[in-house]
């Protein structure tokens, strides 16, 4: 069967991949490590996705198995790296709304950064090496989609995996909530807070940030409860007997031709939801970030790096020098 969806999948998510990492060396500067992480998992999860979409475009062939060990993990670690991002967002946010200081000392920036990655990084990796618990046998791969993972859909499996994004969806919701409460009753005084204290993180960016949580908010539970829905639609859940019998012929592949699994339209839903919403999380970031002003200094910035070797430089005017010295550049 044609997929309808190609080659305009494959250039989303090189473009969610692309978009995702341009604001990404001004927020490593402000030491933005929620928001680098988000960004991180982003771009990992298009970049994965749209590989996938390449090399299995009409085929359900195995390509390479080391491969798409790899890619199933980087699948089931960003599912939850992404909101767990957004959480290390909300925190911060609460946190900044609630003390009396935004400039912190290098060990607090330390321990703060220390936090963020065990919650971005190390939980990921906890919930991926979780996942062999329900997996059935080693992968998946389904034409014009690529590598899956193969997860046995038994009541197990709903604690193990799908239950997280819930979970941490509704931690940030409560931290979202606490910092909206703690910004409404102190606006006048926080405000002036943040003109008085020299900090990276400016209005513009700190309702910036908050408009992308609570988007991910929005999102992150009512989708996994979603998901939760298609899962059980797509097959029944089936009893869990034993490790034995979970793992039995592990080291099965299952290749699955678009003719086959293009006839569930539940599965094709629950396919598509699940590739599109990487590109899409990537895309909303960069609406939120990619504009704003220091995204346009630093894209001038990086324009007159580039043309500098071309000897142009920044208010140069080859046929007017003497009102190029009057007119300057501002970064």
């Amino acid at each position: 069967m044609v997929d309808v969806t190609y080659p305009l999948f494959p250039i989303f998510a090189f473009l969610g991949f692309v978009l995702s990492l341009i604001p990404l060396p001004w927020h490593l500067q402000a030491w933005n490590s929620g928001t680098c992480y988000f960004m991180m998992w982003a771009a990992l999860a298009c970049l994965n996705q749209f590989i996938n979409s390449i090399v299995w475009a009409g085929n359900s062939i195995n390509h390479s198995p080391a491969w798409c060990e790899i890619s199933i993990r980087i699948m089931m670690a960003a599912s939850v790296g992404v909101p767990a991002s957004s959480l290390c967002i909300n925190r911060r946010l609460y946190h900044i709304a609630n003390v009396q200081k935004i400039n912190l000392g290098r060990s607090e920036k330390t321990r703060a950064i220390v936090i963020d990655s065990l919650i971005c990084v190390l939980f990921p990796l906890f919930f991926v090496a979780l996942q062999y618990v329900v997996q059935g046998h080693r992968f998946d791969i389904f034409e014009d989609i690529g590598c899956y993972p193969a997860l046995y859909n038994t009541l197990v499996t709903y604690f193990t995996s799908c239950m997280w994004p819930i979970v941490i969806g509704l931690i940030s919701a409560t931290y979202c909530v606490l910092s909206l409460r703690a910004f409404t009753r102190r606006r006048l005084e926080f405000s002036q807070f943040m003109h008085s204290n020299a900090s990276s993180l400016t209005m513009s960016r700190y309702f910036r940030l908050m408009a992308l949580a609570m988007s991910d908010i929005i999102l992150t539970t009512p989708l996994a409860i979603f998901t939760i829905y298609l899962n059980t639609k797509v097959s029944p859940v089936g009893p869990w007997i034993s490790w034995a019998d979970t793992h039995f012929d592990y080291g099965r592949i299952q290749q699955v031709p678009a003719l086959l699994w293009r006839q569930n339209h539940v599965l094709v839903i629950s396919m598509e939801f699940t590739r599109w919403a990487a590109p899409m999380c990537a895309i909303v970031f960069f609406a939120f970030f990619g504009f704003a002003d220091e995204a346009k200094r630093n894209y001038t910035k990086f324009f007159w790096f580039i043309v500098r070797p071309f000897g142009l430089k920044p208010g140069a005017s080859p046929k007017s020098p003497k009102l190029s010295a009057s007119i300057g550049w501002v970064s």
